[in-house]
């Protein structure tokens, strides 16, 4: 069973030839930012990245006609719950106008039904990041009119979630467990049997600083600062997603650089990676509540740190000390993402697994 995987990221895209969930040929390609910066819309970038994408197959000798299947990212669409959907003509549309939003993910699900329609196969895209499974409480706020929404590293989380239930013994859909994905932001799931019941929201602001984004603010303070003209609502938004978090503090967004500052003896580096591990740990144990059963105790099976930054011994360390006390602490620091498109699409083919049709119409 051979499965091709496209995964678009805003300077890259990695490629992936899996035969029966194993990866056999793996690629990662660099956009420069100038080439990227051609392109008014992310949907108008399509063209030049499936060049890139068949110059890889040409070099793989990967005829698509050999595959069984075409995995894409999953980009911004309406909400979904979580699972594997087939690309159709409604989740095109949707893409390419960027009804729901504009990323580079988008690309994902047009690139794989380019390659899967030359195969005569099924293009999918798998738990995209819009997956939405919050029990209507978890949307409540203290002001009408904003709701909370799902928005984080749907695949990643349960890809590294069912590496972690596989190490236990365990099915994904029988246990809990709390889910830290940490990259360029952080989000966190709260895992219910196979469901997450709650997030906290990597795109809109909440949860811990990250290498490049804010995570939540005190309010009344940043009103003041627009009030006084220190910058527009689009200045703060990029601060607020591209460069806040480590970057607004140190200059940097690369982890190791910090480290390698504080093993010199820079202070405020020290502080800030300490105050990195802290509110991570600090919104993991937000989610204890929300898995308590009738008694109010909490049993997850694993506390999941996943995603580039949990590489980093030091940090990882920092936060098993604070969260410990939750469950066994698991680090799934392997291509998940990747693996989870695969491992999606190789459950529909098995028919262990129903695909999903895409509806527009929904709200």
């Amino acid at each position: 069973m051979r499965v091709f995987v496209i995964n678009p990221g805003s300077t890259s895209t990695r490629l992936a030839l899996y035969e029966d969930d194993r990866p056999v040929l793996v690629r990662e390609l660099r956009h420069h930012k100038a080439e990227i910066a051609r392109f008014a819309r992310v949907a108008d970038q399509f063209r030049y990245r499936l060049a890139a994408v068949e110059a890889v197959l040409g070099e793989w000798k990967t005829d698509p006609a050999d595959l069984d299947g075409v995995a894409g990212r999953g980009g911004l669409l309406r909400p979904l719950e979580g699972g594997v959907y087939i690309v159709s003509d409604e989740m095109l549309i949707d893409l390419e106008s960027a009804r729901h939003g504009e990323h580079a993910c988008n690309l994902g699900a047009p690139l794989a039904r380019e390659l899967a329609d030359r195969a005569g196969v099924e293009a999918y895209i798998v738990d995209p990041v819009v997956t939405d499974e919050l029990a209507e409480v978890a949307r409540f706020t203290g002001l009408p009119g904003i709701r909370r929404r799902s928005l984080f590293h749907a695949l990643s989380q349960r890809g590294a979630a069912r590496t972690a239930a596989a190490r236990q013994g365990a099915g994904y859909d029988e246990a809990d467990f709390i889910v830290c994905h940490m990259g360029g932001g952080i989000s966190i799931g709260a895992h219910r049997r196979g469901r997450v019941v709650e997030v906290v929201n990597a795109l809109d602001g909440e949860g811990p600083f990250s290498p490049e984004r804010t995570g939540g603010l005190p309010l009344v303070p940043l009103l003041e600062r627009i009030e006084r003209g220190e910058g527009t609502p689009a200045e703060f938004r990029r601060m607020i997603q591209r460069e806040g978090g480590l970057f607004a503090h140190l200059g940097t967004n690369d982890l190791r650089e910090v480290l390698a500052r504080m093993d010199q003896g820079d202070e405020p580096a020290s502080m800030v990676f300490h105050a990195l591990a802290y509110g991570v740990s600090r919104y993991i144990g937000s989610l204890a509540p929300v898995l308590a059963d009738g008694s109010g105790r909490v049993a997850v099976a694993a506390v999941v740190l996943t995603g580039g930054l949990a590489r980093s011994d030091r940090l990882v360390n920092e936060i098993k000390r604070m969260v410990g006390y939750l469950g066994p602490v698991e680090v799934v620091t392997g291509d998940e993402e990747m693996a989870a498109l695969a491992s999606g699409v190789g459950r529909v083919l098995r028919g262990e697994e129903q695909a999903k049709d895409y509806d527009a119409s929904r709200p």
